[in-house]
């Protein structure tokens, strides 16, 4: 997978060139502090890099520094450590870092690449997409690195990984030609696809009580943002607007969904409610945003 893979929805639909970089500080929000900070990757400084900003949009921090891209941040579940994936290896790996971008730690090491990280409910273990086999296929690790484990075994073509505090991890696949989310267990049993249309589907994200799963759609014509019922059902679109919005997460209380979109010109972050209500910027200097990740 090229390194524009690993953005949601294509590089091009999420992250324009030319976009002026923003400030070492970004302008509070007027929606006030909904908890936790958001990690997120940005190409600011002419490689990806990974950044931290508190749930207000203040106190925005670069977590790392590497000639390397690094992308895809995914809090563990206490809020004390990042996953990402990164190229500084060579080929694309999972990386594990303090939540202040310490301790750099490399888990995976293949030549196939290996991306799109979900922390296990526990803390304990890692799930990943990887393409070691040829086709991306997910794979699990303990959050030490040890015990790796090959889940799916038929060709899903697996990528943007999400698991659910509770038995199931969703997955986007290819399999029927356009992008479907799927859920599986962890031991690879009961897969199920749960959108089942003739449009894309990407970029699941489980609400905390994991009751939703809101998600990217192209299903009206749009890269929107949608909710749906763990099993399909009760879809319920959240925004329209022109503009592609992308990268759907959920506050740690369940009552904020932060995304990415250019809606007002640049490349922001906005929040909503979870009925689609109260949309406002997180952040109020144009930037680039992508793979957005809230903390508990």
């Amino acid at each position: 997978m090229s390194l524009s893979g690993l953005l949601i929805i294509g590089s091009a639909a999420v992250i324009p060139s030319g976009v002026p970089d923003f400030p070492d500080s970004a302008e509070a929000s007027p929606s006030g502090n909904t908890g936790g900070r958001i990690a997120f990757s940005s190409n600011r400084d002419g490689n990806f890099e990974i950044y931290v900003v508190n749930g207000d949009g203040s106190g925005l921090k670069r977590l790392t520094n590497d000639p390397g891209a690094d992308m895809s941040p995914a809090w563990s579940p206490d809020g004390k450590r990042i996953a990402f994936v990164s190229d500084r290896g060579g080929s694309l790996s999972i990386y594990i870092m303090d939540e202040s971008g310490g301790n750099v730690k490399r888990l995976t090491d293949s030549e196939g690449d290996d991306h799109f990280p979900a922390w296990s409910p526990d803390g304990r273990k890692i799930a990943f997409a990887s393409k070691r086999v040829g086709v991306s296929e997910i794979y699990m690790v303990n959050a030490d690195g040890s015990e790796m484990k090959r889940v799916t075994m038929d060709g899903v073509n697996a990528s943007f990984l999400a698991w659910w505090p509770g038995k199931k991890i969703a997955f986007v696949s290819d399999r029927k030609r356009n992008s479907e989310i799927y859920i599986v267990n962890p031991d690879g049993r009961d897969e199920r696809d749960i959108t089942e249309n003739k449009k894309g589907n990407w970029d699941p994200s489980w609400s905390p009580d994991g009751s939703r799963i809101a998600f990217v759609s192209d299903h009206d014509g749009n890269l929107e943002i949608y909710t749906m019922n763990p099993d399909g059902s009760g879809i319920v679109r959240l925004t329209e607007d022109p503009a592609p919005d992308t990268s759907p997460v959920w506050s740690p209380r369940g009552d904020r969904i932060a995304f990415v979109s250019n809606r007002d010109g640049d490349f922001e972050i906005y929040v909503m409610t979870p009925d689609g209500e109260g949309v406002a910027p997180l952040t109020k200097k144009p930037g680039r945003y992508a793979d957005l990740t809230w903390s508990p």
